[in-house]
């Protein structure tokens, strides 16, 4: 790969962004439209929630990724923003109002995530479920694609979700196996392979993610490569590892744009699609990857 500045040696939890990860300002209708939506309260976005970087790009495409089962994980994962805590009870009233709001939006492809949710006995698996068939059911025409925690490996939730009938199954690996512990410290990167393993054998349009900048090298990424290929992945997102703050896994470098073109090569012989850039998110152009 070609060689970068480590950010360790810049003394700071972030440099300063290079040009190739900075976004214009937004604007336009579809950005008012849902900036409206979301003052309104009515639901969460994992834009927010997570801090994407891409979130006002996305909302003046009129994109976004609702977030389900609350604002707070069960889990502690450092590299993520998410509030870790004690989270309430699921609001049974959530898939008729995230149902009404992609009609609203006049939405052609929707993402769902949550946070994970170990608190509940069937881990937020029904929750799911019933979403996805809730906008099946009110929007015909639109896809849905969810982003779902592992649910701990456990097939008999698995199942109640891949029965709903999600036209895109996704969870991300997030990084390479080395890193794993220490990146995903209550998950796992095998469990991972073996979630989407299930929903692949379950027929399912399957997808998969990772970050880089986190000290993993360019084997170890291939690696990764071939594992999620062999669990039966078919689209896949790299992107841009970035430190949402002081305090979560630092950040090792900031990959070049050649580094990022070379990689996509590599990705797209192996996967039907691939998305592979600085700013590549689960959620980022989901509709043209699928």
């Amino acid at each position: 790969m070609t060689k970068t500045i480590p950010v360790a040696t810049l003394g700071a939890w972030r440099p300063r962004l290079p040009d190739h990860l900075k976004r214009p300002i937004p604007s336009g209708r579809a950005f008012a439209r849902l900036e409206g939506e979301l003052a309104l309260g009515a639901f969460s976005t994992v834009c927010r929630e997570a801090g994407c970087p891409n979130r006002t790009h996305c909302w003046s495409r009129g994109a976004l990724a609702f977030q389900i089962l609350g604002t707070v994980c069960t889990r502690r994962c450092p590299f993520c923003a998410e509030t870790t805590g004690r989270p309430g009870p699921p609001d049974p009233t959530e898939p008729s109002r995230l149902a009404a709001a992609v009609r609203r939006l006049e939405l052609s492809h929707v993402v769902v995530t949550s946070p994970a949710r170990d608190d509940l006995p069937d881990q937020g698996a029904g929750h799911f479920a019933a979403v996805v068939r809730r906008v099946h059911a009110e929007v015909p025409g639109a896809t849905i694609e969810i982003l779902t925690p592992d649910f701990q490996g456990r097939g008999d939730l698995l199942k109640i979700v891949f029965e709903s009938g999600p036209d895109v199954f996704n969870h991300n690996v997030e990084t390479v196996r080395r890193l794993s512990p220490r990146v995903r410290p209550q998950a796992d990167y095998d469990r991972s392979l073996s979630v989407l393993r299930r929903a692949a054998e379950a027929g399912l349009l399957v997808k998969s993610g990772l970050m880089v900048g986190l000290g993993e090298t360019r084997e170890e990424v291939l690696e990764t490569f071939r594992d999620l290929r062999s669990a039966g992945v078919r689209r896949l997102t790299v992107g841009q590892y970035l430190a949402p703050g002081p305090g979560f896994v630092p950040m090792d470098r900031y990959y070049s744009p050649k580094e990022f073109r070379d990689l996509r090569a590599e990705a797209e012989t192996i996967f039907e699609k691939a998305l592979v850039g600085p700013l590549a998110r689960s959620s980022y152009h989901a509709e043209e990857i699928l």
